[in-house]
């Protein structure tokens, strides 16, 4: 079943090229993203209850460096709604310096048929010498259980020969006392890009706190992932 719904989903990301060569014409402020991937792990939780679903992103980006954009993908939390995830995003985006990169982002987190679990989250990332990342996120409403919640991550990325990058990452997630034990996430992996499309294998998993928090959800697995975009 899964290999049947990946092979799919990679028939809808083909079927977009026509469309993707024409668009690289000429620039544009506007970009767009279709991905599939073998599981949506976030934070190192599956979403998607370990099944393949598809994704997709649009941005708007102005001169100025503001930038506003949907993305959305399939999840599986069990039986009934959500199926969905809709996010929507407006951020903006600078160079402190030559090497400094700066980024800050409100994230909505909608769901489809389970407005309940609906929250916003402030998103910053920092990019230094554009191969390492510090991301801190923050909400107040956490799931939309009303609880504090905070997640800091850092990131490497170093080139390899034949255009491949190894991708590192590690980030905690800390959580009021009273709504859940804090956790770590990691990740390993390779990726490459050919023009328009891209490719990314990676290991990921969480600590003993995440395991006894998600269960099989948060086990150490691979991840799949290809797109097509520009």
């Amino acid at each position: 079943m899964k290999s049947f719904k990946l092979a799919a989903s990679l028939a809808v990301l083909l079927s977009a090229a026509p469309f993707a060569a024409f668009a690289q014409e000429e620039e544009s402020p506007f970009s767009w993203e279709v991905t599939a991937v073998s599981d949506y792990v976030w934070r190192g939780v599956s979403q998607s209850d370990e099944e393949p679903t598809l994704q997709a992103g649009f941005t708007y980006t102005s001169p100025s460096g503001f930038y506003a954009g949907v993305w959305g993908s399939g999840v599986d939390f069990g039986p009934g709604d959500p199926n969905a995830e809709v996010d929507g995003f407006i951020g903006y985006n600078t160079d402190f310096s030559d090497s400094v990169n700066f980024d800050v982002m409100i994230n909505r987190y909608t769901y489809p048929g389970a407005s309940e679990l609906n929250f916003n989250e402030l998103i910053t990332t920092t990019t230094f010498a554009e191969n390492y990342s510090l991301t801190v996120a923050y909400t107040n409403d956490f799931g939309g259980a009303d609880a504090k919640a905070w997640y800091v991550a850092g990131g490497a990325s170093f080139g390899l020969p034949n255009e491949f990058s190894l991708d590192l990452g590690v980030g905690r997630s800390l959580f009021d006392d009273d709504y859940s034990e804090d956790y770590t996430d990691w990740s390993v992996g390779l990726s490459r890009s050919w023009g328009l499309f891209s490719a990314s294998l990676a290991y990921v998993g969480t600590d003993g706190n995440g395991r006894d928090l998600f269960g099989d959800l948060a086990d150490d697995r691979v991840v799949l992932s290809l797109s097509i975009g520009q």
